[in-house]
């Protein structure tokens, strides 16, 4: 160990000595290196590093011993085991072989890494950063590896004056028992352990990287297998990172191929899914031309790497990688697998370039990798069950990500695997089957488990595939895979496919009714949205029992209305019956099984709601059945019979409800006794032998009424439906349901019976009285004819005045007999038959009801009656005499002496015309005796009085009978009658006073007096104050009358008169008034209300009228009187009221003059009351003419003078208080929400009316100044409402005032008019606060116009500028004289940002603005420009120059800055085309001290950060200055052979270490130079020949300017190669000349070398130049130029070194 160690110390301070010229020779390179250590210093703090990834990818391209498993192990501590006074430091432990010399020196070099060129053999780090990262975090990073303890500092060493890469030797400061406590005392220390003392800020970071290390790091790691991070604290709980611990283990190889690899890691974390394996597929692509890239150049294949996880992935925290260049990226792709290759990254890893073509080239490759790797997944493993098959379809990107790029390869994978057989399929054989994804199709999840059990039946489904579309396999077609198979665009199979598996299978016949239900439901629930319109229809699918008794099957088409399936719990019993009729219905039922399942189905309705609609099946109920059966019987006679016993056995079994047989029976065919099916009936007469109805009526009379009467064919026994039943049982039957029935139960049609026509037996006539009371009794109606035939047939046997007869019932009697005898006395004239009583017995009186029903009457009543009737046909006949009439008036007062009523006779004779009268005759209800209480009726009315001249006086002793006929023997109210017979209107005028008692007496008590009222409606028949009128126009005024005042007004009113008809006429007010006499308040007023519209509309109430109405109204609202609205509207919408502007306005329209109208009566025309007109006795009536609707208060008359309102021309006139009672007026208006008039703010808007600190102004012009302001502005800034004229009052009307126009409260307004207003001010105070506040409240000119800025000269002089013509800054001073810059003045920082921001002043000159200042400069002769001027310019230039302005400057600077060294630093501008940039010193310094006027574009001394010489370069470039090297035209002279000698080639020329140094220079792989190519160039050297001499040597350089003068100077040149002669000459050099000649002769020489090489690739001169002068320096010593070789990452291949051996062995 402490030979290594020694070793190890020995050859760092080798390298500190010859390297770094510490403690040795100074090394000629150390320049170079303190230059390249500074470039990457600039790199690597440009870069945003993610130094843990670059430490894990140098541990991932370290080599390991053999049997060793590669970790890595990171450990942070809080001691401070370096002394450095470092917060925290990381330890980095690495088991791997250990740093080997050539470690140590490249990591002590720059750009020398071991692992360049190495990336094809696996080395995963890239150029430029590596170890060198750790500076991001440390300063002082120490190495422990193999015996070596040094450590590195980034600032720069005090012997050499290098930082970063100069070793330093450790002794102590860690030691390595510090470093073993840290690591574990009981543990052996790694190899390799880097110390990282932190940076302070970078302590946290550093933790937060460690504890975000993703424990998918591994997986992609070819070498490491074991990574941890742990934090070491004395006190655990000061711990802050998180601690992770990983291990990757690589499985088993699953397959490999030619370019291709699959198999599977596992990983292991202590995170909490604490591990996973991963399926990993490995493939190799070749690297296109087009994507090759120079950091890439040495790579000829694409290593893609795709991880599928099998289960949840690693993670910590939410973050889950997707793209892998070896070590995780930041990148989340969305997909759910991952993609690992040598992607080029952004340098934080965070992401890869997007848009690189070497990364486009691989993100190219991934859909192919990924299709192999998932067809192998799919695909290889034979004996896996198809069921597992669709996990692995979860791989598959189906959602986008959130990369554009990425969405290309989503969809590049989507393209390939939709034509790729991979989707696996349902075959139902044992050789898996896999389609594409257009292939296949999806099944309903209903159906594939009817399939499954269809299967587990024997169902053969071996050419399911032969349907138009291969089955998705059943495990992967579930709705967990719906996103995937989405993504696949895996369609549901046709709708015809179903129909055409089922019926291409045993599918409904081969499965049980569970199965077979489960199908029909399927196929019924997606019946309407799929299969309505398909084959469906014709596929068998319904199975019934056939006309044989066996199942089959029916489609949906020819099964239409022939199925039936039983709806009850007799399924049986129907299809027993079924058998029956079965050929005759041509109707099938369901299998028993079949109905049964439907039964018990658990969506039965669904199921059963379809078979109806759709199959056609009916589900029938028994009564449905027998229904169907009763249809389809035809006129079959058999049928017909075993219908019936079908019914009563289906009765007897309770398969039936009585009312259900009762309407079945209704409608059943009926077999007759002729042996006929009758289908329709009105009456069912049992079979004639036996029955009594034969007796009664003889054969069936009514057949011709569809009286059937049942054949034999009933009265026979039968054996049906396993069943007996005997004729009797049926016939019973047919009774009790059909109606079959028997006199006297039988219901008869509405015809007469024949029989009845003439007389009927005694027996006959009892039979038939019990049929009557049978039908009576079970309350059915006897039909009109039947009836009748009983009614009027004479079959019933009477006696007439004791002779017999035969009479019909209608005509007959049955009265006690002495009634019967005395009624035949008392009337001579008529005579009565009665029933024989004797004849029939006492029997007969058993049957009075049914007597009575067909005719007969019993009552003396109707005895009497029959009297009457026969008493009026001799009336009609005219046979009545005077005589007559006074026998009929005794007979009824003989009747009412002997207690016999008279009711009957009387009414039937009270209604006849046979009463003479003086109107006719007239029937006794309609006649009158006359007596002197009819006096006054007689006037107005011709009543019908009987006549005393006909009847004489001896009517008058029959006033009883009479009246019980209904004659008027007294007035009793008799009213109506009066009316009824009223005479013509044109008779009743002037009436009476007792004439209009009685009328009024009528029109209080008839029902309707309308006929009465109309008949004196017009005529003058009421006397009055103004003589005889009509009712209409009469008034009836009660003296005690609160209203009579309002008759008074006009005088015009008629008034009945009271004196003549009595003052009791007021107590008949209401009858009077149906009789069409006023005598309301309402009505009067009704009255008043039309002549007063009358006398208004022609403006007829004058004076008096008005005041008299006034007076009464005043009166009328004292006694609370209410008017109608009709007068209230009349007095309130009439114009009536006389105003001062002339004309009758109604009140709401007038104004009552008072005291506070006068301030606005000078400013408003406004219609007060004409109080010269009516005096002033009307302000008496204020109150009342308020209360009609007059304005009297100013504050309900605000709209009046907004009408009226008229404001005179001169404007200043108005007073404040005319003001005030204007703002009066809007502010009540406002207050009643009514808008103020369009005419009222068209008048105020236009005056100039209103008083501000501007002079009077209209409303809009015009501001309110209130607190608001106070904090900005003054009163006198704008155009403010003059509070010192108004008062401060106005304040308060703010809301008035912004109703009228003035700008209140709308601050975008108020910055319009103060803006407006800026230009009246030169005060710079009052300006500022006026930019103030209109950049406080953001205010937006409206035109260029109003975009002002005052330059103030003093505080009240200046002048207005436009924008355009100002800058707020000009921090350089150059602008003063062509722009006002705003800062000079004492604006507010606000105003100057409202200046620019708002008037779009420039904050700064603009490029414009510069190139006008650059013209001036140059137009101006003479002028000088200073180094700060210079130097401002061109900082603004260079902070400006892009794409966009690049030709803007190109076109304005025609002259350019140059600098006279001669003159003190001045600087002249001259033309662009005659100045020159000296990129070559030599040349510049040449043309310097030869040319009389400076010709060297200017730069700034000393150099500037924001002003650099290269970007100056590059701006001077575009500019159009020529470049020196490239202008001066070289001129070589022949040269004179006389002087010069040969040389030796070898000790001058020839040297091994040249031609190497070319050759490897060649053989770099970027320029693509081919071996003989290489070999061709160096052959030129190899070719010449050289000469040598003493004498100086020189070139002519020549420089053209754009007036054609050339200057030239000639410098010497100590060395030139003639390449036509292949000659080169040379001025002999001694080395001891001194270290200028030296270099000076390296640098020829190294330039005609290369050039001579290169002549055909001139850009590649200078880089070969270089080279060669390094080498001519180090003498092309062998060593040397080899360490050369190694610094410039240079190497000659094996056919150079053939070449060279070849050429040198020679």
């Amino acid at each position: 160990m402490a030979s290594t160690t020694t070793a190890a110390r020995e050859h760092v301070n080798e390298i500190r000595r010859t390297k770094f010229s510490i403690g040795g020779d100074p090394n000629p390179l150390t320049e170079d290196l303190h230059q390249a250590v500074k470039n990457l210093s600039a790199e690597l703090y440009a870069k945003d590093v993610h130094f843990l990834m670059e430490l894990i990818q140098n541990a991932e391209d370290n080599e390991y011993p053999e049997g060793v498993d590669p970790s890595l192990e990171f450990v942070i501590t809080s001691k401070d085991i370096t002394n450095t006074g470092a917060p925290a430091t990381l330890l980095v432990f690495n088991n791997e072989k250990g740093f080997s010399d050539k470690n140590i020196e490249s990591i002590c070099s720059v750009g020398r890494s071991t692992k360049k060129g190495l990336r094809k053999r696996g080395y995963i780090g890239e150029k430029g950063i590596g170890f060198k990262s750790v500076f991001l975090i440390t300063a002082q990073p120490y190495i422990f590896s193999n015996g070596y303890q040094i450590r590195f500092n980034e600032k720069p060493c005090e012997h050499c004056n290098v930082g970063y890469i100069v070793p330093e030797w450790v002794e102590e400061c860690p030691t390595i028992s510090a470093i073993q406590s840290v690591y574990g005392s009981s543990k052996t220390l790694p190899t390799t352990t880097l110390v990282l003392p932190l940076k302070p800020e970078k302590v946290k970071p550093v933790k937060d990287q460690l504890s975000s290390v993703h424990p998918e790091v591994l997986l992609f790691l070819a070498k490491i297998r074991r990574l941890s991070v742990r934090e070491d604290n004395e006190d655990p709980r000061l711990n802050t990172v998180t601690a992770i611990s990983i291990s990757s283990e690589k499985n088993f190889f699953t397959s490999k191929s030619l370019d291709a690899v699959s198999y599977t890691v596992h990983l292991t974390a202590d995170v909490e899914d604490t591990e996973c394996g991963y399926h990993m597929w490995k493939q190799r692509f070749p690297v296109k031309p087009e994507n090759k890239v120079d950091a890439r150049m040495e790579v000829e294949e694409w290593t893609i790497t795709l991880a599928f996880p099998n289960g949840t992935r690693l993670k910590r925290g939410s973050s889950l990688p997707g793209i892998y260049s070896f070590l995780p990226t930041e990148t989340v792709t969305n997909f759910p697998f991952i993609m690992q290759a040598d992607f080029l990254l952004a340098s934080s890893r965070e992401n890869i370039l997007w848009d690189n073509k070497w990364n486009q080239g691989i993100l190219d490759c991934i859909p192919l990798a990924f299709l192999n790797a998932f067809t192998s997944l799919v695909k290889s493993t034979e004996n896996a069950p198809v069921s597992s098959l669709p996990n692995m379809f979860r791989f598959l990107p189906v959602y986008e990500s959130s990369h554009p790029k990425l969405n290309l390869v989503r969809d590049a994978i989507k393209a390939k695997l939709m034509n790729e057989t991979i989707v696996p399929c349902e075959s139902y054989t044992t050789q898996k089957m896999f389609r594409k994804p257009n292939e296949v199709g999806r099944l309903k999840p209903e159906f594939w488990s009817i399939l499954k059990e269809a299967r587990s039946q024997s169902v053969n489904f071996s050419n399911i595939s032969s349907h138009g579309a291969y089955l998705l396999a059943s495990s992967f077609d579930t709705s967990e895979y719906n996103v995937i198979l989405d993504f696949l665009e895996i369609k549901p199979v046709s709708d015809e496919w179903y129909a055409k598996c089922i019926g291409s299978s045993d599918l409904v016949k081969g499965v049980t009714e569970d199965v077979y239900i489960q199908l029909l439901l399927f196929i019924a629930e997606n019946w309407g949205y799929c299969f309505y319109k398909t084959n469906m229809k014709n596929t068998p699918l319904i199975k019934y029992i056939g006309k044989d008794g066996k199942d089959d099957v029916y489609s949906l088409a020819s099964g239409t209305n022939k199925l039936l399936a039983a709806d009850s719990d007799y399924i049986s019993w129907l299809l027993n019956c079924n058998a029956e009729f079965r050929c005759s219905i041509d109707k099938f039922f369901l299998p028993k099984l079949t109905q049964e399942a439907i039964r018990s189905c658990s969506r039965k309705a669904t199921l059963v709601k379809w078979l109806r609609e759709e199959a056609k099946v009916k589900f029938v109920s028994v009564c449905e059945y027998a229904e169907i059966v009763s249809h389809s019987l035809g006129y079959d006679r058999k049928l017909a019979v075993t219908y019936a016993h079908f019914l009563y056995n289906s009765l007897v079994k309770e398969y039936l409800w009585k009312h259900e047989v009762q309407n079945l029976c209704s409608g059943m065919p009926i077999v007759d006794n002729y042996g006929q099916v009758t289908k329709t009936r009105s009456g069912v007469l049992v079979p004639a032998k036996g029955s009594r109805w034969v007796e009664l009526i003889g054969s069936n009379p009514w057949r011709q009424h569809n009286y059937v009467e049942l054949g034999e064919d009933y009265t026979c026994g039968a054996c049906l439906f396993g069943m007996v039943t005997s004729g009797e049982e049926l016939v019973s039957f047919l009774q009790k349901y059909v109606g079959a029935s028997d006199v006297p139960y039988l219901s008869p049609p509405n015809a007469a019976i024949p029989t009845l026509s003439s007389p009927l037996t005694k027996r006959n006539t009892f039979l038939l009285l019990e049929w009557l009371r049978n039908l009576r009794a079970s309350g059915v109606g006897l039909p009109v004819r039947f009836l009748s035939s009983i009614k009027n047939g004479s079959w019933l046997k009477i006696t007439l005045s004791g002779s017999p007869g035969y009479r019909s019932p209608s005509e007959s009697f049955m009265l006690k007999s002495s009634i019967g005898n005395l009624l035949q006395n008392g009337s001579v004239l008529v005579d009565i038959p009665l029933v024989d009583e004797k004849f029939y017995g006492e029997e007969i009186k058993n049957f009075k009801d049914e007597l009575e029903r067909i005719g007969v009457r019993f009552q003396d009543s109707d005895a009497c009656e029959f009297i009457g009737e026969r008493l009026m046909s001799l009336a009609a006949s005219s046979q009545l005499t005077r005589d007559n009439v006074f026998s009929i008036l005794k007979f009824i007062q003989y009747l009412g002496e002997n207690y016999i009523s008279t009711r009957a006779l009387i009414q039937s004779i009270r209604e006849e015309r046979w009463l003479r009268t003086s109107r006719g005759d007239m029937t006794p209800t309609n006649c009158v005796l006359f007596s002197q209480e009819w006096n006054a009726a007689s006037q107005i009315s011709d009543i019908p009085f009987l006549d005393r001249d006909y009847y004489g006086s001896e009517i008058l002793n029959y006033k009883k009978e009479l009246d019980l006929l209904g004659v008027k023997v007294k007035f009793n109210d008799s009213y109506q009658l009066v009316l009824d017979y009223l005479k013509p209107s044109y008779s009743l005028a002037s009436l009476s006073s007792e004439t209009l008692s009685l009328i009024l007496n009528c029109i209080q008590n008839l029902r309707s007096s309308d006929k009465l009222v109309e008949a004196f409606k017009n005529n003058r028949c009421l006397k009055t104050n103004l003589g005889y009128r009509c009712p209409s126009d009469c008034f009836l005024m009660n003296p005690e009358s609160e209203w009579g005042c309002l008759l008074e007004v006009f005088g015009s009113f008629p008034i009945l008169d009271q004196q003549f008809y009595g003052r009791s006429i007021c107590s008949n007010a209401n009858t009077l008034k149906k009789f069409g006499v006023m005598v309301d308040f309402e009505d009067a007023c009704k009255e008043f209300t039309r002549i007063f519209k009358q006398q208004a509309s022609v403006s007829y109430i004058n004076k008096e009228n008005a005041l008299s109405f006034l007076n009464c109204y005043g009166k009328l609202k004292k006694q609370q009187v209410k008017f109608p609205t009709d007068l209230k509207d009349c007095i309130r919408k009439e114009k009536w009221l006389r105003t001062r502007l002339g004309d009758y306005r109604p009140p709401k329209e007038c104004i009552l003059f008072g005291a506070e109208w006068e301030p606005v009566s000078t400013i408003s025309l406004l219609p007060f009351i004409d109080d010269n007109f009516y005096g002033n006795e009307i302000h008496n009536y204020r109150a009342d003419l308020k209360g009609l609707g007059v304005i009297t208060d100013f504050k309900d008359g605000a709209k009046f003078v907004a009408n009226g309102l008229f404001l005179p021309q001169d404007c200043s006139s108005l007073t404040p208080a005319n003001v005030y009672a204007l703002l009066d007026s809007v502010k009540r208006l406002k207050e009643i929400g009514t808008d103020l008039p369009d005419k009222f703010l068209d008048k105020v808007s236009s005056r100039n009316w209103l008083k501000t600190h501007f002079g009077y102004r209209r409303p809009d012009e015009c501001l309110l100044f209130d607190s608001f302001h106070d904090s900005f502005l003054k009163c006198n800034d704008g155009p403010f409402i003059d509070e010192g004229f108004y008062g401060s009052r106005i304040v308060s009307y703010k809301d008035e005032l912004k109703a009228l126009g003035v700008t209140t409260n709308d601050i975008n307004k108020e910055c319009q008019l103060l803006a407006s207003y800026l230009e009246c001010h030169s005060n710079f105070e009052t300006i500022s606060r006026i930019y103030y506040f209109l950049s406080t409240y953001k205010w937006e000119p409206v035109d260029e116009d109003s975009k002002r800025i005052w330059i103030p000269r003093g505080a009240d002089h200046g002048e207005w500028a436009m924008p355009q013509d100002c800058v707020l800054h000009d921090k350089n001073n150059l602008f003063g004289e062509q722009l006002k810059v705003l800062e000079k003045f004492e604006y507010d920082s606000k105003i100057l940002d409202f200046f620019s921001n708002t008037l779009n002043v420039k904050v700064h000159p603009s490029v414009e603005d510069y190139l006008k200042l650059w013209g001036s400069w140059e137009s101006s002769e003479g002028r000088q420009i200073t180094h700060k001027e210079c130097c401002a310019f061109w900082e603004f230039v260079v902070r400006n120059w892009n794409p966009r302005t690049e030709d803007t400057f190109e076109n304005n600077l025609s002259k350019l800055p140059v600098l006279d060294p001669n003159s003190n630093g001045r600087i002249f501008l001259y033309d662009k085309r005659d100045v020159f940039i000296g990129d070559d010193l030599f040349l510049t310094d040449l043309f310097t001290k030869t040319f009389s006027r400076p010709i060297f574009v200017w730069f700034p001394q000393p150099s500037q950060k924001t002003l650099t010489r290269a970007k100056l370069v590059d701006i001077y470039t575009k500019l159009g200055v020529r470049i020196l090297s490239e202008s001066a035209q070289k001129n070589i002279s022949d040269i004179d052979h006389a002087g010069f000698e040969p040389v030796n080639l070898k000790e001058k020329i020839n040297k091994e270490g040249l031609f190497k140094l070319i050759l490897a220079f060649l053989a770099d792989p970027n320029l693509k130079i081919e071996p003989d190519k290489r070999h061709e160039a160096v052959s030129r050297v190899l070719a010449i020949e050289a000469f040598e001499t003493p004498e100086k040597m020189s070139v002519r350089y020549s420089l053209t300017f754009s007036c054609g003068e050339v200057v030239d100077v000639e410098p010497r040149r100590m060395i030139r190669w003639d390449k036509q002669l292949s000659k080169l000459y040379m001025q002999k050099m001694e080395r001891s000349s001194g270290h200028k000649n030296i270099i000076e002769y390296a640098s020829h020489f190294a330039e005609e070398i290369a050039e001579g090489v290169l002549w055909d690739n001139e850009e590649l001169v200078p880089d070969l130049c270089e080279l060669v002068r390094l080498g001519f320096l180090l003498e092309f010593d062998e060593e040397a130029v080899e360490f050369l070789m190694k610094i410039k990452n240079l190497q000659i291949f094996l056919e150079d070194q053939d070449y060279l051996t070849s050429t040198f062995s020679s």
